[in-house]
């Protein structure tokens, strides 16, 4: 069949693709920007690639007409804390009018589990996103699924940050709700089971795992699996608010993010039947179970996809493209060269900068700089890095995101996402002449991006210094 898939490099569809792939299925992916799809490239010459935006005007042509499947992944809670949900139906809009040209005969669709007749704004968006689909003159097969667990999900890290970083924690009584978690492994056997099943036309389905549980049962179970306790307070005085800074700055999401999962949480996600379990023959696995499969992927280096490398994950909003070429002009720049004996050798160092390898000098000085940073409303540095030593364009690094990532070229350039009066760019290259040239460019915002360029003049000769001889060292 030929599919395509929207929300190709997002923290579903990166699971997904390979999946249809290994089945034989010719696959069309749907992205804002190609330079954003983190796969190798034997994966990519085997796909077809679309660059398109559901949030702008319509455009005829842009997709083949004879597509048979088409998967709907498209989601925009973490964009914003306001209009996501007027954004979210705008794209199911503009997919549908994409759909009329096509000859698709089934659209599948990942929504939320709706249990409420007062649903919060995130899971009143999904069902109006559905409704939106089901006016499509296509058959729609949608799942509805509540937490999911696996490594890199939102969900999965959230729990991570809290009872690894708290071992005593004094939470809202939303910890109360129950919710029906789902394995990962287990959506995604669900999205393919419906591929092409007739049986599943123009239908809703519920899908979960076998336990349910209350957010705190969640908590204390990963606390048991990773083998230490918790203790777990809860308070009925933490308001939605402070409940989103609490996650803000405990955990590696972001603020919008934050506040629109607390919205959520107050609700029971609790599937209501499993038919569609009974018909594919699928049973899913415990929610320890998951938990077990996730640390498995982690230890393995084998995470393919993190919600952290979305770019909602921080305030970079723009393409990649426009960043690329670093100004040359009205800049303020540390410049450091050493000449190396081993430029391959080298060239993995700086493959694995950051995350839980540091940024090979002053890793204490760069905690300190994430902290503030949170403290302020940037990113921190909490997100780390998705793998220990692969490197996309638009993958997250700690407070920087990736806009060049060429390891042929033996260049890395990234852009600070930071909270800073100004922009700045960090690139790392290796010449011809075995020298490696280590370049910090900040372009400053007024007299106030001087002023803190200068401000920090001193901690630069001893952190870019001493982290270019650390860097060249094999």
């Amino acid at each position: 069949m030929k599919i395509l898939l929207t929300g190709a490099n997002g923290y579903i569809g990166m699971r997904l693709l390979p999946q249809i792939l290994e089945l034989g299925h010719e696959v069309i992916c749907a992205v804002r920007d190609e330079n954003r799809l983190s796969i190798d490239d034997q994966t990519k010459a085997r796909l077809q690639i679309i660059e398109m935006d559901f949030l702008k005007d319509f455009t005829p042509g842009l997709i083949p007409r004879d597509i048979d499947v088409a998967y709907y992944l498209i989601h925009s809670m973490s964009s914003s804390t306001t209009d996501f949900d007027e954004q979210e139906a705008q794209s199911a809009h503009t997919f549908n009018q994409y759909m009329a040209e096509t000859q698709v005969k089934q659209v599948i669709y990942l929504s939320g589990i709706v249990n409420d007749e007062k649903l919060s704004k995130h899971l009143s968006s999904r069902k109006n996103v559905e409704n939106i689909l089901y006016q499509g003159d296509f058959n729609l097969t949608v799942l509805r699924a509540g937490i999911i667990v696996g490594s890199g999900s939102s969900s999965f890290e959230i729990i991570r940050d809290l009872c690894e970083k708290l071992p005593f924690m004094i939470t809202p009584k939303w910890v109360l709700t129950k919710t029906q978690p789902i394995a990962i492994r287990d959506v995604v056997r669900f999205l393919i089971g419906v591929l092409g099943n007739k049986e599943t036309y123009n239908d809703s389905f519920d899908i979960g795992g076998p336990d349910v549980l209350t957010y705190k049962e969640m908590l204390q179970q990963y606390a048991k699996a990773r083998g230490f306790k918790n203790w777990i307070v809860t308070v009925p005085i933490m308001t939605p608010k402070l409940s989103s800074y609490w996650l803000y700055f405990v955990t590696s999401t972001s603020y919008k993010l934050a506040i629109n999962l607390v919205d959520s949480m107050k609700m029971e996600v609790i599937a209501k039947d499993q038919r569609l379990q009974d018909l594919l023959g699928i049973k899913p696995h415990s929610y320890s179970e998951a938990i077990d499969m996730a640390f498995k992927k982690i230890e393995q280096n084998l995470v393919i996809s993190s919600w952290k490398d979305s770019m909602i994950s921080g305030r970079f909003k723009k393409n990649l493209e426009k960043y690329i070429q670093v100004p040359k002009y009205g800049v303020l720049k540390d410049v450091q060269r050493r000449k190396v004996k081993n430029a391959d050798a080298v060239l993995e160092n700086i493959w694995k900068i950051g995350g839980d390898n540091g940024w090979y000098y002053g890793n204490r000085l760069w905690k300190i700089r994430g902290f503030l940073d949170k403290l302020f409303g940037g990113v921190g540095l909490r997100r780390g890095r998705t793998h220990p030593d692969k490197i996309y364009p638009g993958d997250a690094l700690d407070f920087w995101r990736v806009l060049l990532a060429d390891k042929e070229g033996k260049r890395l350039l990234l852009f600070a996402e930071m909270k800073l009066p100004g922009e700045a760019w960090l690139e790392f290259k290796i010449d011809g002449n075995n020298v490696l040239h280590q370049t910090a460019t900040f372009r400053p915002r007024g007299l106030k991006g001087r002023l803190y360029w200068y401000s920090i003049v001193p901690f630069h000769y001893f952190i870019f210094g001493g982290m270019i001889r650390n860097i060249a060292k094999t």
